[in-house]
């Protein structure tokens, strides 16, 4: 396995809690973040965030970032001091963090005020706000990263995105040490209302922490949620020298389209991810051990992706999908799933999969269920797909 890359840190802030830690024992518990809203609306759940940011920053930054920024900006300081807080030269150090729709809670609140109290009450941060690659650009500013700041918009694979260009990054040579995963806030009537008429959205209103149930024969759709993850990746040298704490490599990633439909899963996108990052790794599929999986809950999605990992992989590795527990993070998704990816690497466990009753007869995996498991020996697989026909799979090993 090529071991080129590591990742020394993580930070998450989640629907089952405000650090990895948090998120960490919530996933392991099988505890849901779902919950009921106020909104009166098909689908009348979520998973909105354990701790409210703003609390965690403060209340002056806070009134001048987007939801969406203040996630990233609380994951990214968790991360930093978890990897040590490297001293890196300012021009090798770079930042990527993917977001699916940005500051939409910004632009959808400012044009209330805006309709109801005119232009002079429209906030002057209104722009810096809504901008997609607001955080990007604040977490930049905050670790003092001049190597770039980039944001890729890939649905629900720019978290996973983010991760897989900080890894070219820096294999590339242009960076040492890589701020990278996504972040997520857009928990909202008005997206809520258009999942919804999309049919994508878990409509069991009174069963909330039921709802997201993927794989399981019941599924009827996903459930919205919201928050951040990011990893720290260092070239393997620049961490040794500095002695840097290594908690799992980063050995390969792959970033496919599928050319197909806006909204539609694709097996041959899907399992040409995963063929192609496990190339990238040098491995074959009989060396990946575990697949944390996608797996949104939707009755047309779950069944693609399960034929694509066993296309790709074949049906030896357990599978987990821990969106039954914090709901589909969309921009966040994936970089929420590589950081319990990691501590699945640390503790040698894997989450269970919770509400799966009965496992759909289409999905022909060994999906852990009931509680924790062991984790198999072998390489980790992390998917993550979007909206566009978007498709990364990330290639992880200890």
């Amino acid at each position: 396995m090529r071991s080129d890359v590591v990742i020394t840190g993580l930070g998450a802030t989640t629907p089952l809690g405000g650090s990895v830690q948090a998120t960490w024992e919530g996933l392991l518990a099988g505890r849901s973040g779902v919950r009921k809203t106020e909104w009166d609306l098909p689908a009348r759940i979520a998973a909105p965030l354990a701790d409210d940011p703003a609390e965690v920053l403060g209340r002056p930054l806070a009134r001048r970032l987007d939801r969406c920024e203040q996630v990233a900006l609380v994951a990214a300081r968790e991360a930093w001091a978890d990897a040590g807080s490297p001293e890196v030269d300012p021009v090798r150090l770079a930042v990527v963090i993917g977001t699916g729709t940005g500051g939409a809670l910004t632009m959808l609140g400012q044009d209330d005020i805006l309709e109801k109290e005119g232009v002079r009450r429209v906030s002057p941060h209104t722009i810096p706000m809504l901008m997609a690659n607001g955080p990007a650009a604040w977490v930049s500013i905050e670790l003092g990263a001049r190597g770039g700041a980039h944001t890729p918009v890939s649905a629900c694979a720019s978290g996973s995105e983010a991760i897989a260009l900080g890894l070219d990054l820096i294999r590339l040579g242009r960076a040492d040490v890589v701020v990278a995963g996504g972040a997520e806030a857009c928990v909202h009537p008005l997206t809520l209302a258009g999942f919804a008429q999309a049919r994508t959205l878990s409509k069991r209103n009174d069963e909330p922490e039921r709802a997201s149930r993927p794989f399981d024969v019941g599924r009827d759709g996903f459930v919205l949620g919201e928050g951040a993850g990011l990893v720290v990746l260092e070239r393997v040298e620049f961490a040794a020298a500095r002695g840097a704490r290594v908690l799992a490599t980063l050995a390969g990633a792959a970033i496919t389209s599928n050319a197909v439909h806006i909204t539609a899963s694709d097996v041959e996108g899907q399992s040409r991810a995963i063929t192609t990052a496990l190339r990238e790794a040098e491995l074959d599929p009989a060396d990946v051990g575990h697949v944390s999986a996608h797996a949104t809950s939707t009755p047309e999605g779950d069944p693609v992706e399960a034929a694509a990992i066993g296309r790709a992989v074949g049906g030896h590795p357990s599978v987990t999908a821990i969106k039954s527990m914090i709901g589909h993070l969309c921009g966040g998704a994936g970089g929420v799933a590589a950081v319990a990816a990691v501590r699945s690497i640390m503790a040698g466990l894997v989450p269970p999969t919770v509400n799966l009753d009965a496992l759909d007869p289409a999905i022909e995996l060994d999906v852990v269920r009931g509680s924790a498991a062991p984790l198999p020996r072998g390489a980790v697989l992390v998917n993550a797909f979007g909206f566009g026909g978007h498709n990364v799979s990330l290639v992880l090993g200890g």
